[in-house]
């Protein structure tokens, strides 16, 4: 199995206007992609590698801070959106039969005035993350920034990755990244090391959508291996999920009862308490 590689020029953010014909053609690529494969590379998106790069250098900024200074942007600390905010090392266990995952991330999942923000020498972070939130989908609803440190793999607890084994939770997610890492579980059971290609943008089916059609388009199970022994890269990676309002009612869309009805905000809690723990 190998990730198609899909041009998106047609329906580029620069571009306009797109005929039926390409449209057409469009549609048959990705609808093969997400039945086949459940994962797609889009290139010629409109999104620059530059406009990238700038979202993950602020963010590095940020995760190399002291966590005494990333403590007071935790996620579960802001009233308006409990899943905004920075998630520390190991705090997330995506795969729950193993340890926490050895990674950092930062979800802005809200674009409140009342959210607080990193200061001072992390001015500009504000401005870079909800800009390129903006450049991505005006629906979508977390941009998530993540970071992997080096690790010394004879210190890793027995089964740690640096991102466990776990499929993605809303409709559709789009990652960009900066080296590989990535590994996608093919239809066989073996994994299979995703590349990464300069300026495109990796697209993969998540759960919901596949309940929402009845397993037409799959949700593909993927993870991040700890790097080689004496090997000490940091590895970065910028997510955007994109989620129905909470209060849509996900249904079968062919009209089976393949899978019981579920609002989208409901569907979200519950595999949150998955990752994080019940509280």
């Amino acid at each position: 199995m190998s990730i198609p590689v899909v041009d998106f020029g047609a329906y580029s953010l620069s571009e306009e206007d797109v005929t039926d014909e390409q449209m057409r053609h469009l549609s048959q690529e990705l609808k093969a992609a997400f039945t086949e494969v459940g994962f797609v590379f889009l290139k010629n998106t409109g999104i620059t590698r530059e406009e990238v790069d700038r979202v993950m250098d602020a963010s590095k900024k940020f995760f190399l801070q002291p966590d005494e200074l990333k403590q007071p942007f935790s996620r579960k600390s802001f009233a308006n959106n409990a899943n905004h905010g920075w998630v520390s090392l190991e705090a997330e266990r995506l795969n729950p039969r193993r340890p926490g995952d050895l990674k950092e991330a930062f979800n802005n999942a809200s674009l409140h005035s009342d959210i607080k923000w990193p200061s001072g020498a992390l001015a500009d972070f504000e401005e870079i993350q909800k800009s390129f939130f903006l450049r991505s989908d005006k629906n979508g609803t977390t941009l998530r920034s993540l970071y992997y440190p080096p690790v010394n793999s004879d210190k890793a607890k027995e089964g740690q990755l640096r991102c466990g084994e776990h499929s993605d939770y809303g409709t559709i997610t789009l990652l960009f990244q900066n080296s590989e890492g990535l590994q996608v579980r093919s239809r066989s059971g073996e994994f299979i090391c995703a590349p990464s290609i300069p300026e495109a943008v990796l697209i993969n089916i998540a759960d919901l959508l596949q309940r929402w059609t009845s397993d037409q388009f799959i949700s593909v199970v993927h993870r991040v291996l700890l790097p080689p022994a004496g090997d000490s890269r940091t590895r970065q990676s910028v997510a955007f999920f994109v989620q129905p309002d909470d209060e849509a009612l996900i249904t079968c869309c062919d009209g089976s009862n393949k899978y019981p009805p579920v609002t989208a905000g409901d569907y979200l809690i519950e595999r949150f308490s998955e990752t994080y723990g019940r509280t």
